[in-house]
């Protein structure tokens, strides 16, 4: 318990940033639909965001080297307060665009800031411990972030200053803190190609689950509303599905560890496939069938991100997994940058259905690839540890990467 508490003013932070972070996407796509913007344009905000949120992942490593942990801290924490506040003052598409990217590299380098903080504080001996309490308090500030759009009124000032000030708050806890700022990280080489060509799976694995996510997170809210659910319940059937997924982290990580990752691949993909089909196929229906579907969708397609990096780290001498896997996060945000607005868009032509429709196409895509790939060449007998990944920073990876020399 002693130990967890010099990590708490990091907590603090990580809970006051989701919360901010997190609501603002769905209360765009309901304050986008009330101030009647196209549904392309709302799903372009939420590309602008996956947009400013690689540049973010790129640019803090380097920002720290210039200015260290704190300000850098500040600098990406007054950027997500200043895209907050500003959506009321011009209620146009296109600036809330620029005003997206912003928000983006607010959670990008603030994450990239306390990862890196985490991981000089971190041992082989309070690892999983602490890394165990980080995930919980991100998920759960994340949930809690999609039930606030029950309470936040779309395109209100009082809403996204709510927003700001959640925002600026999380510096708090991090700045006020005693504990010693670490020496800046090295900022991890990309290389995807290099990367697809070790592990072509792994990397098609995480491509899709970019675009499955992202499309979700960001398009989600748009099919909320058009089955006929109030905002309340849009709440709760985001929350529904980030639940579904967490929770299916445990079975999924007993069967990648103990069976072919390929026929786990496989088998969500097959799930998500059946599950999105039937969600298409029940369009406006029982409001109980639809919250069944989005904690099946979250089991099915949540999982595939750290079970495609694993099958990928198989393959990957360890002294180089850092770069591999910031690679893998590399590919993954490619999806997650396009995918908004190809489904707003399809949305848009043929109605709330397409979104899932979009996702099932993508995971039969990778059921196909996966049984091509599992024909090129066999699996290895010797198989790194399946980890649960969120998807945060390219800092990440760092945290759960035990040290081989005995610790001090």
């Amino acid at each position: 318990m002693r130990v967890l508490l010099t990590f708490v003013p990091l907590f603090l932070s990580v809970m006051l940033l989701q919360l901010s972070s997190g609501a603002i996407g769905p209360l765009d796509v309901l304050s986008g639909l009330k101030l009647e913007f196209s549904k392309p344009e709302i799903g372009l905000l939420g590309s602008a965001h996956f947009l400013g949120f690689f540049v973010g992942c790129w640019w803090a490593p380097r920002l720290m080297g210039a200015v260290g942990h704190s300000r850098s801290f500040a600098v990406f924490a007054a950027c997500g307060a200043m895209g907050a506040i500003a959506h009321p003052m011009v209620p146009d598409a296109m600036f809330w665009t620029v005003l997206r990217v912003m928000t983006g590299l607010c959670i990008a380098g603030c994450y990239t800031v306390i990862e890196a903080w985490m991981q000089a504080m971190l041992t082989n001996k309070n690892r999983g411990k602490v890394m165990g309490f980080y995930r919980v308090v991100d998920i759960g500030a994340s949930s809690m972030a999609q039930l606030m759009i029950g309470i936040l009124e779309p395109a209100a000032y009082l809403s996204y200053n709510l927003l700001g000030i959640l925002c600026c708050a999380c510096l708090l806890p991090l700045t006020l803190s005693t504990n010693t700022q670490p020496k800046t990280p090295e900022a991890p080489r990309l290389r995807p190609i290099q990367t697809a060509l070790v592990s072509p799976l792994g990397a098609a694995g995480v491509m899709i689950a970019g675009l499955t996510s992202s499309s979700f997170r960001m398009v989600g809210p748009i099919y909320g509303q058009g089955v006929g659910l109030n905002n309340l319940q849009i709440g709760y059937f985001l929350a529904t599905v980030l639940i579904g997924g967490a929770i299916a982290q445990f079975p999924v990580g007993w069967l990648a560890d103990r069976y072919d990752r390929r026929w786990v691949l496989i088998g969500l993909s097959a799930l998500s496939v059946l599950v999105c089909g039937g969600v298409v196929m029940m369009g406006a229906g029982d409001f109980y069938a639809i919250f069944i579907g989005a904690a099946l969708f979250g089991i099915a397609t949540f999982p595939i991100f750290s079970v495609a990096s694993a099958h990928t780290n198989d393959f990957t001498d360890s002294a180089k997994s850092v770069e591999v896997n910031a690679s893998l996060m590399f590919i993954y945000g490619i999806g997650a940058i396009f995918a908004p607005y190809v489904t707003s868009t399809l949305i848009d032509w043929y109605g709330p259905s397409a979104l899932f429709a979009f996702i099932a196409l993508a995971h039969l895509i990778l059921v196909g690839f996966s049984l091509t790939r599992m024909l090129a060449r066999p699996t290895l007998t010797e198989r790194t540890s399946y980890t649960y990944l969120p998807r945060t920073s390219f800092t990440i990876f760092k945290l759960f990467r035990r040290n081989k020399q005995k610790d001090e």
